[in-house]
């Protein structure tokens, strides 16, 4: 369950601008039990911010933009949150059992199908707004991407091989206690074995990031430069997501195959090493989300029209 759980506190690694919206969203949408309410509530602005920070958006698009991210919140307001409400209720239902790397493999396929709706939601918004892009947008990008870049080097590729490996644990261990609270020594334990023997690349990571970093920014200035009909940028920017999803590298895409498979089994190993008093912090994590998605959902329909 710790895969599905932390995924859904927004601790996904943002793979692509578009899909990064989203998790950026999640972010907003799932921080906490105390700040779901306000988080979401400030979803449209928090967004906007995050956009304007990698794209720069022209002054007369401002507008248009900012009009595209509050329809977008609607539609996900009234379509997804309350499937979002019905799977968080099934996971609470098995926090307190033990599960297999298989049984987490389907919960990581299973967020990521509910998540594709967004996603396409956003490149369909996206499609409108991409012929008010310039050529400085573009630029301010490729230097927001370099920047992003000089960030996960410093995070996650420290030259000494131990420091490297211990802010691996450390990452791990804050995220687990997210959801199940304060973890005793024989679990960190459990985590650190788990880490030395990740199949995780980071330098691999690292070079897929900045060939799909390539990809988004010659797709979005070919599509551009070619004042492309909306339903030919649409498509364009469906096949972009499919590339980033499933990499054109056979090579990495075995790695990714592997890494998805030893996650699936390690989330296994660490939920499966809680006590039942922090299975029942995970429940209430949850029912936390729950009650705060149903309140969004209660003043949305509270709201005039």
């Amino acid at each position: 369950m710790i895969t599905t759980l932390t995924a859904l506190c927004g601790l996904l690694a943002p793979r692509r601008l578009h899909q990064s919206a989203i998790v950026a969203l999640l972010v907003v949408l799932l921080a906490g039990c105390s700040a779901v309410r306000l988080g979401y509530g400030n979803g449209p602005q928090l967004l906007w911010w995050w956009l304007d920070g990698y794209l720069d958006f022209p002054a007369p698009q401002v507008p248009a933009v900012k009009a595209s991210i509050d329809r977008w919140f609607e539609w996900h307001r009234s379509t997804q949150l309350p499937d979002y409400l019905v799977w968080l209720a099934s996971l609470r239902a098995q926090a307190g059992d033990d599960h297999t790397a298989a049984q987490f493999c389907r919960w990581n396929t299973d967020l990521r199908n509910r998540l594709e709706p967004s996603i396409d939601r956003a490149l369909l918004l996206g499609a409108d707004l991409l012929p008010g892009l310039g050529e400085a947008q573009f630029r301010h990008l490729e230097q927001r991407y370099l920047k992003n870049l000089d960030e996960m080097r410093a995070e996650y590729l420290q030259p000494d091989p131990a420091e490297r490996r211990a802010a691996s644990v450390k990452r791990a261990i804050d995220r687990v206690e997210q959801i199940y609270g304060r973890l005793g020594e024989a679990q960190r334990k459990v985590i650190a074995d788990g880490v030395a023997t990740s199949p995780f690349d980071p330098q691999a990571w690292m070079e897929e990031r900045q060939r799909r970093q390539r990809d988004t920014v010659l797709t979005l200035r070919r599509l551009a430069a070619d004042k492309a009909e909306r339903d030919a940028r649409l498509a364009a920017l469906r096949v972009l997501v499919e590339r980033s999803e499933r990499s054109p590298d056979p090579t990495y895409r075995d790695y990714q195959r592997r890494l998805v498979e030893y996650n699936c089994d390690f989330a296994a190993r660490i939920h499966n090493a809680t006590t039942p008093a922090q299975r029942q912090k995970a429940r209430e994590t949850l029912k936390g989300w729950e009650d705060d998605l149903r309140s969004l959902l209660a003043s949305a329909s509270a709201a005039p029209p």
